[in-house]
């Protein structure tokens, strides 16, 4: 004679194909930290059995659902807005760009002024646009934020305007500039000295 076998216990099935495929739908969808924590919100609303039924339907290991359900007991306030691991995320173009402070002081060099009384205070008289623009043209594309960061990364400041009365201005100013600059590099490849003397120093 043949011994019988018994039948083994009846597997949960507490939901309808439908809502099964809803399930796993949302599961899917969700990030590693969420997932864990869904598998394991409807693992724990369900009687014994409860989590075989859960990581069958999901297909997620036992150690993820377990570290769920722990996650849910013992919330890590530091954790609760974090998706990804700490430091993960798209790199900023500093970062990325290796020579980008050298371009950066480079195309700035001829167009930085500073105080007479403080030499650690210095600016620029360029916009962020054109700073953008200048450095574009030595093959780097970066915004306006980046030459913002640019900026405050090799300390300088924004300039401000100490006098209360404006003297106007001109419109040859800029061609001035531009032919200091000429000058001075003219002088420079002869070998000559070049002095900036800043006559307009503060009164006691």
């Amino acid at each position: 004679m043949e011994k019988e076998t018994k039948p083994g216990p009846k597997l949960l099935s507490p939901y309808s194909a439908e809502i099964e495929e809803h399930i796993k739908n949302t599961y899917c969808n969700l990030s590693e930290k969420d997932r864990r924590a869904y598998a394991a919100i409807e693992a724990l609303k369900l009687p014994r059995g409860g989590m075989a039924y859960i990581l069958r339907l999901l297909g997620c290991s036992k150690k993820t659902l377990c570290r769920g359900i722990q996650d849910l007991e013992n919330p890590n306030p530091d954790l609760k807005n974090r998706i990804r691991m700490q430091g993960a995320g798209r790199r900023t173009s500093i970062e990325i760009i290796e020579n980008i402070d050298e371009v950066f002081l480079k195309v700035i060099d001829n167009h930085i002024a500073g105080d007479p009384m403080d030499e650690k205070i210095r600016w620029t008289n360029l916009s962020h646009k054109k700073i953008a623009a200048k450095m574009k043209e030595e093959g780097i594309s970066i915004s306006v934020t980046v030459v913002k960061k640019l900026l405050k990364r090799h300390s300088f400041v924004k300039r401000k305007a100490f006098k209360n009365k404006a003297i106007g201005s001109s419109k040859n100013r800029n061609a001035q500039f531009e032919n200091i600059t000429k000058l001075k590099d003219r002088y420079l490849a002869e070998g000559n000295p070049v002095i900036s003397v800043d006559s307009k120093k503060k009164n006691f």
